[in-house]
């Protein structure tokens, strides 16, 4: 019986997925972008709910702005994670424009504390999930830290990962704590869970 180092497997696609995306030629990027927004707008999920739990996307993430802006101007409440320490751990806390964003943990943008609402009810609303690369099943490899495996855990309502086509898998390996999202979105297809 062949048995992989499910650790050892993922650091390995976390570095072949980031150095493919950091080569990724910006007008390349923005169609990819542009092609995975339209296809998340358009889903019944997102566009019946009330709250989106949504990343601000980094430079090599599929890019989330124009999902953000969208779900701003439909009047939805917004909430974006801050990481609360680096054990894996973070809030969700609602913003009302990209103005309640700062530079905070690992350098991303999350809301401040200060003058942000923390979310205290994951029992509904729909969540966008990042990932370096996610397979059919909606199972994803991450950045390492664990965060969303920690909130999906709590999370009631529906999840959706986001990825290009280009970085699916049939099956990628998994651990035991490893959470599933219950939508796949690319540019290209919409795959349920």
């Amino acid at each position: 019986m062949f048995l992989i180092n499910v650790k050892e497997e993922k650091r390995r696609l976390r570095a072949r997925c980031k150095k493919l995306r950091e080569s990724c030629p910006p007008e390349v990027k923005a169609r990819l972008d542009k092609a995975l927004t339209e296809k998340v707008l358009g889903l019944e999920e997102y566009k019946a709910c009330e709250t989106l739990f949504v990343f601000v996307s980094s430079p090599i993430e599929c890019d989330t702005r124009q999902i953000i802006a969208d779900a701003l101007q439909r009047g939805k409440r917004v909430a974006v994670p801050r990481c609360a320490d680096r054990s894996g751990k973070m809030d969700f806390y609602y913003i009302r424009s990209f103005d309640d964003l700062s530079r905070g943990t690992f350098g991303l943008e999350e809301p401040d504390p200060q003058t942000c609402e923390r979310v205290t009810d994951l029992s509904s609303g729909f969540c966008i999930v990042p990932g370096l690369c996610f397979d059919l099943e909606g199972y994803r490899v991450g950045f390492g830290k664990g965060y969303y495996d920690r909130f999906l855990d709590e999370f009631g309502g529906v999840t959706a990962g986001i990825c290009y086509t280009k970085f699916t898998e049939k099956q990628l390996p998994r651990g035991a704590f490893d959470r599933h999202t219950d939508i796949l979105v690319t540019e290209r297809f919409i795959n349920r869970n």
